[in-house]
């Protein structure tokens, strides 16, 4: 997940939280990435101060908040802190470090239909535990939805509900992604995340149910007219269309939807390769600019190779002599070798060895040794030299390019 450098106005403290970076920001809020006092990473969302300043937005989001926290499902975002009283109001929930769901398929399009079946199944589990704790999302959409490595996160349930007091909004959600009774003003179930479920489940298949184009377009095909839903066929296609039923009583429980889902068991990662390498991305390093200011509390965390000490390379020259004091003999062995074979003569080793021979059969002893010393001892002692210069060679090298590389 990228993170941005904080601004000059940004602020470095949020309640005991610091924070580090920009996470994003949205029409709640703007939302930051900080540390918690045991350095744990958590997203710190800021509500905008037009919606602050009306006390009903304070009094519904308090209770929105505490109802939020009872949420324990596997595949939410939890709330871990809040503040509604805060001058802005501001909540903490745990960090995912991965994509957002809208992100993922800006840059790498459709996913296929293992990753839709193990999307929908985690999303329809974070609605259930939603539902089960008195809530309504009401704006779930692709990103409010997070890539993690063992499934997709919901978040941003528990504060929908508290826009509908602010004078600056008209409706709670997102254009696109708003059921029928979100647009006519009628009263809200959990049906009216069943029918954004299968939107953001099209949506992920690369499927538009109704179009694309002005918002005002989009909330009067989702009112007036059927699903479009070429693309998407099978039993997903069928799911999804239940799911999109005008009518709140004909749209499907999420205990049905898990059970027309039956995510494959498999141990192979569930989202395509390149969307995994966006999750496989380690914890966003801390960006640094001209407005980041460390807090004397709260000091940025050093990354693990900068808090390394730098080695010691006074001794580097040393493996290239020794390279080269093994290198040079045992190529000398190995041309000698060679050229005795190639003419019958002695080999330096037989050469050495006669000197103890008496005079009168120096002759005879040294044609001994010269059959006895063959010049293939001297061609493997040289080839034997060769293969371990060679290999000290290029660890001097390799040390040489991490050195660099450090540097």
């Amino acid at each position: 997940m990228p993170v941005e450098p904080l601004r000059a106005g940004d602020p470095r403290e949020v309640g005991r939280y610091h924070l580090l970076g920009r996470l994003g920001v949205g029409g709640m809020g703007e939302v930051f990435f900080g540390l918690t006092p045991g350095r744990r990473p958590v997203a710190v969302k800021l509500i905008h101060r037009v919606h602050a300043a009306n006390p009903e937005f304070r009094r519904r989001f308090r209770l929105e908040i505490e109802a939020a926290r009872r949420v324990n499902g596997l595949h939410t975002a939890g709330v871990v802190d809040a503040d509604p009283a805060a001058d802005p109001p501001w909540m903490v929930t745990a960090f995912i470090a991965g994509p957002s769901l809208e992100r993922a398929l800006a840059e790498h399009g459709p996913f296929p239909e293992k990753t839709l079946r193990v999307l929908g199944a985690g999303i329809a589990e974070a609605l259930e535990a939603i539902h089960e704790a008195g809530l309504v999302h009401r704006d779930l959409k692709p990103s409010n939805v997070l890539l993690a490595a063992d499934g997709p996160r919901v978040i941003d349930f528990g504060i929908a509900r508290a826009t509908d007091a602010s004078q600056t909004t008209a409706l709670a959600g997102t254009p696109g992604f708003m059921s029928p009774e979100v647009l006519t003003g009628e009263p809200l179930t959990p049906a009216s995340d069943i029918f954004a479920f299968g939107l953001v489940l099209a949506h992920a298949a690369g499927v538009r149910p109704f179009g694309e184009g002005p918002a005002q377009a989009l909330s009067y095909r989702i009112v007036h007219q059927e699903a479009d839903l070429t693309g998407l066929e099978g039993d997903i296609g069928e799911l999804v269309a239940r799911c999109l039923a005008k009518d709140p009583a004909q749209r499907p429980t999420t205990a049905r939807i898990l059970k027309a889902l039956v995510p494959p068991l498999t141990r192979d990662s569930w989202l395509p390769a390149p969307v995994q390498t966006m999750v496989d991305q380690p914890t966003p390093p801390v960006p640094q600019g001209p407005a980041h200011a460390p807090s004397r509390t709260a000091p940025v965390p050093v990354p693990p190779s900068a808090a390394q000490p730098p080695r010691r390379t006074g001794s580097s020259w040393l493996l290239p002599l020794l390279a080269a004091a093994v290198l040079i003999p045992s190529l000398v062995f190995f041309a000698l070798g060679l050229s005795q074979g190639r003419h019958d003569g002695c080999s330096l080793l037989a050469a050495g060895g006669d000197t103890a021979v008496p005079y009168g059969h120096r002759t005879m002893a040294a044609a001994v040794a010269c059959e006895e010393t063959t010049p293939k001892v001297e061609v493997l002692l040289g080839a034997i030299g060769m293969v371990v210069g060679v290999s000290l060679v290029i660890v001097a090298v390799r040390r040489r390019r991490s050195q660099v590389v450090r540097a």
